[in-house]
């Protein structure tokens, strides 16, 4: 007898044993895209695929399956990390209860229209399916409007969560939930956790971070639940979330410097709850615009927001009478309650109100919220009659004012710093409306992937090594060729710099003079310097000649590559001297070549002389569907003399309201003999087609073309003031809505 305590642990040792033994059967160690494949055939719950560590490239994974919810089926890294997914690559699974995790994809693209799909065909999609702790990292086609998904949700019941998407480059969503047949609609998905990192500006429509449903199915039911997700700076275009279906949750985010808006762009019934907006007073910052029927806004905080109009900081429109799916239903029964608003500079109601934007919000309210402000102490802009929404119990500062007669209480401007770093009012003003503590629901540290860093990428002009660069042939070409990003090329003051072959850039870089006299460079090519993908240009006290240029019809001084960019470029134009870009009748001074963006360009106290074609040529993006080429320019503190076409052509085209540029501002200018060539066609020494900013001011005109405008939708917001224009005929404009200020003719 006493041997059977013995045998009864035997016997439970080999049981343990076996049961081990299968649990390791069922993991698959794979370590090509043909082992995989082998693997993924024949797939049961609880079987687990483990990606070898190293790198993944032109792969496409498909991976069908039926977990269970207890033992699903898994496919993941083998180090969370470590297995790089690049290439022309993409991963699709279908079937129930499959995780995914620990992947990174990162430096391709996807060989079709999605890098993570949850689907392998229009009719398997995923259910009760995860993806987790996984990256997608600049994975961007070549061509910034070629259109693709990062993520595409279908199915119903799957989660999302702890991932990082990151610099999406490309038009097209970050992560979009399908609604494109009955099995992927209300289908009651979670995101969450997530760290939607740095967008660039697209300069287009098709550049949002989380769009859940289309217009075509606007008024189905998705019931997906965001929350929980940080978005770091993600500025595609003005509509971060795009909400376009119905009875959607987007609770408990943190929107960081995020230029643009929450947006209930269509659909009904959305609960918006608990999100935080960090504008820190950075231009275009953006809070919640309400759009359709019974939308809940309520216990949101904004501080430091500065957009205006459609990215206001609270922002209700005016919607269509009866309203087609695509197009803006007018709000009802919609409620923004208890938010707190601080130094936030607009508040829009019965924003976009037209001819066919008529019909204002009805039977909605406003109640219980604070609004503290001193940087714009009228807030509050009504475009419509506003008795369809009903003020009540909010507060506004003591030194500020509104248009609304009643609903209003002035109190203090009382904000301090709180211990979690975030600006507050005074605790008995919040429990007046019922607030609670101002804290993030989220912070950017509990967000995405646990071992992917959250490290900025972009490079600085000048942080780099000063390198002189000798006088002579070339030399410059050489200095280019060896040069590290952030680097410094110093020419020798007086030296000759001549090029015989183009110029390239292709990562940030600047060349200069120290202070004194202007070396001079000239080129026997067409193009002195081409910025090419990645790159950025800085240059100040050079002078550029044009004497060596060969005849050639389009000659330039600086140019965008030739083809797409799909990385934002900067260029700043300081203290230079351009002379006798004369060799044929179109020589420019820098022309951006479509497909191409520039976070900024700036051109500032420099000269120029003696120019058949314009200095700046901006117009080159005409598909008349809202894209464009610069999102600020700045020209300020030059002359510009005997020049034939345009110191500036800027075109925006098209009706799309999704983008936020051009903001262009003029200044300290003197323009002589400018824009009166004989072949010149606009006739305009400025012109200006849809900028959505534009501001004119302290610039004189001496016989030169007249200043042109055409004004176009977004509510572009035009001033001029303190022009003098001399023998230079007046505004040419299609429209008068934009102000004008001591402007005088002689």
């Amino acid at each position: 007898m006493s041997n059977v305590p013995n045998r009864r642990f035997s016997l439970f040792l080999l049981l343990l044993t076996l049961v081990s033994f299968s649990q390791l059967s069922r993991a698959a160690l794979v370590e090509n895209i043909e082992q995989f494949n082998k693997a993924a055939a024949s797939v049961s719950p609880g079987d687990e695929i483990v990606l070898a560590n190293g790198t993944w490239n032109d792969v496409e994974l498909v991976l069908k399956g039926k977990g269970q919810a207890d033992n699903p089926i898994t496919l993941k890294a083998q180090t969370p990390g470590k297995v790089i997914i690049t290439g022309q690559s993409n991963l699709a699974f279908s079937g129930e209860y499959i995780v995914i995790s620990g992947l990174v994809f990162k430096d391709g693209s996807t060989p079709t229209g999605e890098v993570i799909s949850f689907r392998t065909s229009n009719d398997d999609v995923a259910n009760h399916s995860r993806v987790t702790n996984t990256v997608i990292d600049n994975f961007s086609t070549d061509l910034r409007q070629m259109s693709d998904l990062w993520v595409a949700m279908y199915g119903k019941h799957n989660r999302f969560d702890h991932n990082s998407l990151v610099n999406k480059r490309n038009r097209g969503v970050t992560l979009a939930v399908r609604m494109n047949s009955e099995a992927s609609r209300k289908n009651q998905h979670v995101i969450e956790y997530n760290y939607f990192g740095p967008r660039q500006i697209l300069g287009a429509n098709g550049g949002e971070t989380l769009r859940i449903g289309t217009s075509h199915f606007s008024r189905e039911y998705s019931n997906t639940t965001a929350q929980f997700n940080y978005f770091d700076r993600t500025n595609g275009e003005h509509e971060i979330i795009s909400n376009k279906s119905s009875g959607n949750s987007l609770i408990n985010n943190v929107f960081f410097e995020t230029q643009g808006t929450l947006t209930m762009r269509h659909g009904h019934f959305t609960t918006v709850e608990g999100n935080y907006f960090l504008g820190n007073r950075k231009p275009n910052t953006g809070g919640i615009r309400i759009i359709n029927e019974s939308q809940s806004v309520s216990n949101n905080y904004m501080y430091g927001l500065t957009g205006k109009r459609l990215r206001g900081a609270l922002v209700i429109m005016n919607g269509v009478p009866n309203s087609p799916p695509n197009r803006y239903d007018p709000v009802i029964d919609s409620a923004m309650n208890n938010n707190i608003v601080i130094d936030s500079d607009h508040i829009e109601l019965g924003a976009g109100a037209d001819a066919e934007r008529s019909a204002p919000p009805t039977t909605s309210e406003f109640k219980g919220n604070i609004i503290l402000g001193k940087t714009n102490l009228e807030p509050f802009t009504l475009y419509d009659d506003m008795s369809g929404i009903n003020f009540e119990g909010n507060y506004l500062n003591e030194e500020a004012s509104t248009p609304i007669k009643s609903g209003f209480a002035s109190t203090t401007y009382s904000v301090t710093t709180n211990q979690y770093g975030l600006k507050s009012p005074d605790k008995a003003l919040l429990e007046k409306i019922g607030f609670g503590e101002v804290k993030l629901p989220v912070t950017k540290e509990e967000v995405g992937a646990d071992f992917y860093p959250k490290n900025e990428t972009g490079i600085a002009f000048q942080s780099g090594k000063h390198i002189k660069v000798e006088p002579g042939t070339d030399t410059l070409i050489s200095a280019l060729a060896a040069s590290h990003p952030g680097d410094v090329l110093v020419l020798e003051n007086g030296g000759e710099y001549l090029l015989t072959k183009f110029a390239e850039i292709h990562h940030p870089i600047t060349i200069l003079a120290e202070e004194g006299e202007k070396p001079i460079l000239r080129s026997q090519k067409p193009n002195f310097i081409n910025i090419e993908n990645g790159g950025a240009l800085e240059v100040e006290n050079l002078w550029f000649d044009g004497a060596e240029s060969p005849d050639y019809k389009g000659n330039t001084i600086i140019s965008t590559s030739s083809y797409s960019m799909n990385i934002n470029y900067n260029l700043a134009v300081r203290n230079v001297k351009v002379t006798d870009l004369d060799v044929n009748g179109y020589f420019y001074f820098f022309k951006a070549n479509p497909g191409t963006f520039a976070d900024s360009i700036e051109v500032a106290d420099s000269e120029f002389s003696n120019i058949t074609g314009a200095i700046l040529q901006l117009n080159r993006e005409v598909d008349d569907l809202g894209v464009y080429s610069v999102e600020n320019l700045l020209i300020s503190g030059n002359t510009f003399t005997d020049v034939k076409e345009e110191v500036v052509t800027v075109y925006r085209g098209g009706t799309d309201e999704s983008t936020f540029g051009p903001m262009v501002t003029v200044k300290d200018n003197t323009l002589t003999n400018v824009g009166k060539g004989s072949t010149h066609r606009s006739g305009a020494s400025m012109y200006f087609h849809g900028v959505q900013k534009l501001n004119i001011s302290d610039t004189n005109w001496n016989d030169s073309a007249p200043l042109e405008l055409f004004l176009t939708n977004g509510g572009p917001i035009t001033v001029i003031e303190d022009v003098e224009m001399k023998n230079s005929g007046k505004i040419r404009a299609n429209k008068d809505q934009y102000e004008s200020s001591n402007v005088t003719y002689d």
